[in-house]
């Protein structure tokens, strides 16, 4: 597809940048739908975040995604935040409206329920029992906003650090969700329907997550967000006793989804031949 004067542009702004499969994944589309668009890495440090998103209307930019570690600091600078932003606290889609103003947007929560859907095996039911959320992280606060919408009837929350799940608990002021103690974990899994793992133990480079699936009930989905490794050693274990898995990528496919259409104007698709593209080398 070649870009002319009239493209339609928009970016992902992190520190660093050039581990990001964003581009790719909207090259991908763009190409695919015949849009005469581009979407750039924008390698944006923390002290200049305002300014650079200050910049998005002046450069003719139609919003950008937000990442690590400038979720928080969006946050705060936006004009504007949809519901979904103020109730995670943290932004991953910035728009540019009509009038130069910046509304910001948060589709961690939707990519994490769309990923869930779409992998979950036929007749897995998210109100059939409690689910198990491991982490206190932004990522965690995403997937407990999305559970508790589609009608989870409980989220047990366990992160090292108790504080923390503490906070978000209060912060989300639902009384279905629960904090337990990191080291309760495995006796967590009682009834679960659902195990979610948002922290990175079991990513690349990092140790794997330490937890006795024994108490697990064998029709409870497991889902990790990270996805590198696809198969992290948790979805691999899962896998081994009988328990049906989703893994992350999904989740960063399917987030990047709304964000493109309010840029480029397509509602696009993910589909097998998307995913092959985004595991292939950076």
């Amino acid at each position: 597809m070649m870009v002319t004067g009239k493209a339609l542009l928009a970016g992902v702004m992190g520190w660093p940048i050039g581990h990001s499969r964003s581009p790719l994944l909207h090259g991908y589309w763009l190409n695919q739908y015949g849009i005469d668009g581009a979407y750039v890495p924008l390698a944006v440090p923390p002290d200049r975040i305002e300014q650079a998103l200050r910049a998005l209307p002046a450069l003719g930019f139609r919003g950008c995604n937000v990442t690590v570690p400038h979720k928080e600091a969006a946050f705060r600078l936006v004009d504007r935040l949809d519901d979904s932003a103020r109730r995670i606290g943290a932004v991953n889609t910035v728009l540019v409206l009509p009038d130069g103003s910046l509304e910001g947007r948060n589709t961690d929560g939707y990519g994490f329920w769309q990923n869930l859907q779409a992998g979950a095996s036929a007749g897995w039911d998210v109100g059939s029992g409690a689910a198990v959320v491991l982490g206190a992280g932004g990522a965690a606060r995403a997937v407990a906003v999305a559970l508790l919408d589609a009608g989870a009837p409980g989220i047990r929350l366990l992160n090292r650090t108790r504080a923390r799940a503490e906070e978000l608990t209060s912060d989300l002021a639902d009384p279905r969700l629960q904090v337990l103690d990191w080291e309760d974990r495995a006796e967590a899994l009682q009834g679960a329907a659902l195990l979610v793992n948002t922290t990175t133990q079991g990513m690349q480079g990092q140790p794997p997550l330490q937890i006795d699936l024994s108490s697990l009930p064998g029709t409870a989905l497991v889902t990790d967000i990270v996805y590198t490794p696809l198969i992290t050693p948790l979805l691999q274990a899962a896998t081994d006793r009988g328990n049906a898995i989703v893994d992350g990528l999904g989740m960063l496919l399917h987030q990047a989804r709304p964000g493109f259409h309010a840029w480029f104007g397509t509602d696009p698709q993910v589909t097998d031949a998307l995913r092959r593209h985004v595991l292939g080398p950076v």
